[in-house]
């Protein structure tokens, strides 16, 4: 797309060209909107940050139409071990080929390759745009959208109509990352968990055979060590610091090669960087502000001990996008206020399990760190079983009372009119009411009549032995669910969570109805042509 300048107003202002901010741009664009992202760099970043994702953000990969692209670069990895000094098991974690969401629990990934995928994809969408090497210096919210300017600008009174550096849009989402310019603009401030640890990151290429952990946490008091496989070719080992103030002396390539000599051959790996970063415990008070919302980073960053940083902004854009599209056809942005109040006591439940684990991994002390030994080896032994690592459901929202609601939906194989796969792929995505029709049930032609107006798609899981019509529970996922909850019908979002259940089908009315409530378009001025004034 060609860059749409002066008073043109975009619907979508994606601040930040990373992962999230591509996810943002991708779900928004396949939903049809007028996008524009701005990055302050000329290319992509071309580096290795995050290492890891899980199913649920695999399906949002399938969603997309990247997944097959990217299978060949991952590595599916089934289980996670924290070791002492001496290699004694402290505590495993394990993951399931297959998980709740219908693929792997854990991939372990070279992020530039996942970034080539997204970006492929965006640039093949033809209402985005793209502006590299566009830094964001100022933003003015007006009553309709927000100006966004890309050069100095003097003081608070930006103008925006008419520039060719400026950029007006309906709304922006900022995935700018930690040092978000976007959070320090509009003066929002992070509380602070208190958590921050230096680490050297040490990343290499593998080259030849190699017996390397693929994913390990080495307890040592002496030195605290994380090993992470970054799919089938490349590593990932990272030394906590006494102080940054040593790295400077210990990036060197040699002394890299000497901490890392127990593991791996210098003729069989290159040395393809070395960085520190300094771990963070951070969440923003605000992650809206009118209309600019902070996602990713820029709204919240985790210690990476659950590996979950990438994936907590990835369900970031899930939840914006699905959102934003109904406030951009004509619902009311109070919807996006819901985006906070869900997603925030999700990502501080997992600060708080990475910070647990943190200070497991960062313990000093040998004293102490014999006694945590102690402790869990025994804990190990009494229960007998890998862990599994779990994550709570959203907080309020656009959710009923349900005691399913606000949990992610799972997500199972199914057959509907010859055609076998998983249901996203089969029956396609979006907001979905699935009826337990097994025994025959089936709800009132008026209950569902307003689904279609409401974009939801209504399909009822059936038992072939009495019916050719509705969907075949291949892997009985669906029936297990069912049956475990008690549920005569359930209604999930476009990212996977329940918005509510119902016990009977006479209540299926009400339930659609919650969706209709926020998401409805309400009578609002038409603004087209207006673009963005002060």
């Amino acid at each position: 797309m060609s860059e749409r300048k002066g008073t043109h107003v975009y619907d979508v202002a994606v601040i930040g060209y990373g992962p999230v901010g591509m996810v943002t741009a991708a779900l928004l664009g396949q939903a049809g909107h007028d996008v524009v992202v701005l990055e302050r760099y000329p290319t992509l970043y071309n580096l290795p940050r995050a290492a890891i994702f899980d199913d649920e953000t695999m399906r949002t990969f399938d969603r997309l139409g990247i997944s097959g692209d990217l299978l060949p670069t991952l590595h599916v990895q089934r289980n996670y071990e924290w070791r002492n000094g001496a290699g004694e098991l402290l505590i495993e974690h394990d993951f399931a080929a297959v998980g709740s969401q219908g693929w792997a629990e854990w991939y372990m990934m070279y992020q530039p390759y996942l970034e080539d995928a997204l970006d492929g994809l965006v640039r093949g969408l033809g209402n985005v745009e793209i502006r590299m090497d566009s830094p964001v210096t100022g933003l003015r919210s007006t009553r309709h959208g927000v100006g966004v300017q890309g050069v100095d600008i003097q003081g608070v009174d930006i103008q925006v109509e008419g520039s060719d550096t400026a950029v007006s849009a309906r709304y922006v989402v900022a995935c700018d990352g930690g040092n978000s310019f976007t959070r320090g603009w509009l003066g929002v401030e992070q509380e602070d968990y208190g958590f921050s640890e230096p680490w050297m990151v040490c990343d290499f290429r593998l080259t030849g055979p190699s017996d390397i952990p693929k994913a390990r946490q080495v307890c040592d008091p002496k030195q605290p060590i994380s090993i992470i496989s970054l799919g089938p070719r490349h590593h990932r080992f990272s030394f906590m610091l006494d102080s940054t103030d040593s790295f400077p002396v210990e990036r060197e390539p040699d002394r890299v090669w000497a901490r890392v000599a127990d593991y791996v051959d210098r003729s069989r790996a290159d040395l393809v960087r070395v960085a520190t970063y300094t771990f963070r415990s951070l969440v923003a008070e605000r992650w809206r502000d009118g209309r600019i919302l902070l996602a990713g980073d820029a709204a919240h960053q985790m210690p990476p001990f659950l590996g979950q940083g990438m994936c907590s902004g990835i369900r970031d854009a899930q939840n914006l996008a699905f959102k934003l599209d109904a406030v951009l056809r004509g619902a009311d942005d109070a919807l996006l206020d819901t985006y906070q109040s869900e997603r925030e006591p999700h990502v501080r439940a997992i600060i708080a399990q990475g910070i647990e684990l943190g200070r497991v991994q960062t313990m000093r002390d040998p004293v102490a760190a014999a006694e945590r030994d102690a402790r869990l080896i025994a804990q190990r032994e009494a229960d007998g079983r890998p862990e599994k690592m779990r994550f709570p459901g959203l907080g309020p929202g656009l959710r009923d009372a349900s005691p399913q609601a606000g949990h992610l939906m799972p997500h199972g194989r199914v057959e509907s009119h010859g055609t076998e796969g998983l249901f996203d792929e089969v029956l396609g995505r979006g907001f979905v009411l699935l009826v337990d029709g097994r025994e025959g049930a089936s709800p009132d032609a008026s209950a569902i009549e307003p689904a279609a107006g409401l974009g939801v798609a209504v399909h009822h899981l059936t038992d072939r032995r009495l019916t050719t019509e509705g969907i075949t529970d291949v892997g009985g996922v669906y029936g297990r669910w069912f049956d475990e909850t008690g549920s005569a019908a359930v209604l999930w979002r476009p990212d996977f969570y329940i918005l509510g259940t119902v016990d009977s089908l006479s209540d299926v009315p009400a339930l659609l109805n919650t969706l209709a409530t926020a998401v409805q378009p309400v009578q609002a001025p038409a603004i087209v042509g207006e673009g963005i004034r002060p």
